[in-house]
């Protein structure tokens, strides 16, 4: 017998359990950006590998939802025969199941990979939301991966800057300020903060999969499998209450009654919810305070970020000295770099770094028309040689023991068309505007926003995705909860919050630019701040129109490369270092 393919099997449990059709998010049970294999259903029944969708599966069709980032690449990996393809948040799903489906439409979806935001837009329709009882992929994904089982290890203090104890205080009292009795936990990262723990559950993501309930007088329940804890000492083990990973929602059930529960309901699973209002407790709404406090890095973590900024310039010097070499006299020699040797060049200059544990994320290695997907991977198959007659955009980071990375430069080996200098400049004045910007303490990343657009709009273009995020202190590439983008979000900037910048532009088919630093959020006079680099690579140059370069611009850019060459020249290697004084030499060496 043939076996059927994911989506036949799939519309095969529609059939059993009565459903017009199911929700798969790419999403766990802590709406991780990064899935384990184990729980990455979307890409199991799709093939579509992004970082953000989630599919809608009827008995006659099946829709496939991704954000701006993806509206290429998707195209490249999904059999569009099976999938439509339809934009995660111009066309969002619950609109498209009220202007689609019938009312009365029965719509699967799995309580523990949904928020209770997500769940109450779809409840709004005409449709009836049906929450599963079991997980349907069990019966159907034969080979599925075991769940992940990662070490978990203890951040020291020296690193981290406050104690557990310390934290968990802190939190308690204002738990104690919102008369909640505990706080449900279930972003992995704001257990790792809160514990001073870091796990290893997924690559380049050191969190562990877990749970926890923290008690208004700072007492914590820990719901994580026991052999992940094997590597802790007693003196933190003994402060805490561990269970198992499975005990969390039966538990909420047990010690829900008459309890003032915090949830988030953003990120908290709206299996959550039910479990605790249907056991006669009372969930208060609110953003997980964790994940503000987080976000406001302490004088240690900050003092980690600029250490290992230098540590990863450091190799990055390495990697484009050795680009700069190679790159024109391989071409010449018919035997070019290629995007993943490069990658892979980039990787062993790291790892000569001190403190490097490992990548921050998946590096993006992407040549020409490849770089057009912003958030590209290459592969045997797409693999690309890296030329003069077309950028190469690189967009990587490090998880060192005191701080995360992540950067993108774009280069050029050749002289580029006109076309592709103007895009060019536009993208870095675009990086540059944010940089010379001051703007007053306590304003919201959307307000921002229109200033690294300006020169592309200008233009008439724009880029697909957001123009900055919040990186974790040896932590997620993307924290939350400050962001840069067209969307509103409601969290303020102030000095502390550690950001990038990155601006960008794509032209499908053809190539992509994007520039990006990570930032510190400092205080530049009372009641104002600006972004301060953490960064230390310099910035190819070699493409920009000089004459749309205001004066200020030019300062900063030739002020920040003679702060990149005093700061690395010490720590990179000997054959790079005339590489880094010749790439960032003032401006009116380079222009000429």
């Amino acid at each position: 017998m043939q076996t059927p393919s994911p989506l036949q099997a799939l519309r095969g449990q529609l059939a059993a359990l009565e459903l017009d059709g199911m929700i798969i998010p790419r999403a766990d049970a802590h709406q991780s950006e990064d899935c384990a294999p184990h729980d990455n259903k979307l890409q199991w029944l799709t093939g579509f590998t992004g970082s953000a969708g989630l599919a809608l599966v009827l008995r006659d069709k099946a829709l496939l939802f991704v954000d701006g980032r993806y509206q290429v690449q998707v195209r490249s990996e999904v059999d569009l025969r099976d999938f439509e393809i339809h934009h995660l948040h111009n066309e969002p799903l619950d609109k498209w199941l009220t202007a689609s489906l019938p009312a009365g439409s029965r719509i699967g979806f799995e309580p523990m990979l949904m928020v209770n935001s997500q769940y109450q837009a779809l409840n709004a329709t005409h449709c009836q939301i049906v929450a599963l009882e079991s997980d349907p992929f069990d019966a159907i994904w034969q080979d599925r991966p075991a769940a992940p089982c990662g070490v978990i290890r203890e951040m020291p203090l020296a690193i981290s800057g406050e104690s557990s104890a310390d934290k968990r205080a802190r939190v308690g009292k204002v738990l104690a300020e919102m008369d909640a009795d505990y706080l449900a936990i279930t972003l992995p990262d704001n257990i790792a903060w809160l514990l001073n723990i870091r796990g290893a559950d997924i690559a380049m993501n050191p969190v562990a999969h877990a749970f926890a309930l923290l008690s208004r007088n700072g007492d914590v329940e820990w719901f994580v499998n026991a052999e992940k804890t094997r590597a802790l000492s007693s003196a933190l083990t003994s402060t805490l209450t561990l269970r198992d990973y499975a005990e969390f929602l039966p538990l909420c059930r047990e010690i829900a009654a008459g309890k003032r529960i915090l949830l988030d309901g953003d990120f908290a699973p709206v299996a959550l919810r039910f479990a605790i209002e249907q056991h006669g407790g009372t969930v208060l709404w609110n953003a997980d305070p964790i994940t503000f406090i987080k976000a406001h890095k302490n004088a240690t973590e900050l003092a980690g970020y600029r250490e290992s900024h230098q540590q990863d310039g450091a190799a990055w010097v390495n990697f484009l000295a050795w680009l700069a070499r190679e790159v024109p006299a391989r071409e010449a020699a018919g035997n070019p770099v290629t995007e993943l040797e490069a990658q892979q060049k980039q990787l062993l200059f790291r790892q000569q770094q001190p403190g490097f544990i490992e990548q921050s994320f998946s590096t993006i290695s992407a040549s020409a028309s490849n770089a057009a997907m912003c958030h590209y991977h290459s592969s045997e198959k797409s693999n690309k040689a890296i030329t003069g007659a077309n950028f190469y955009l690189n967009d990587s980071g490090g998880q060192y023991q005191n701080g995360t990375t992540d950067a993108t430069r774009t280069l050029a080996f050749g002289p580029l068309s006109a076309q592709q200098r103007q895009h060019y400049t536009a993208v870095l004045k675009g990086f540059l505007s944010m940089f010379t910007l001051q703007f007053p303490s306590g304003t919201c990343g959307h307000q921002l926003d229109a200033f690294a657009r300006r020169a592309l709009w200008d233009l008439g273009l724009d880029f697909d995705h957001g123009t900055g995020h919040g990186v974790g202190h040896q932590l997620l590439i993307h924290e939350q909860p400050q962001r840069i983008a067209k969307k509103v979000n409601p969290w303020p900037l102030s000095a502390g919050n550690i950001m990038t910048i990155e601006p960008g532009y794509y032209l499908a088919d053809c190539y992509g630019i994007r520039i990006e630093n990570q930032v510190e959020v400092i205080e530049s006079q009372p009641g104002f701040c600006r972004f301060s680099s953490l960064t230390l690579i310099p910035i190819d140059v070699s493409q920009v129109e000089w004459n749309l370069l205001s004066e200020q611009e030019k300062q900063w850019l030739d002020d920040y490369h003679q702060w990149v060459r005093e700061t690395l020249s010490p720590r990179v290697n000997s054959e790079a270092r005339q590489w880094l004084f010749d790439a960032t030499a003032p401006l009116r060496v380079q222009a000429n």
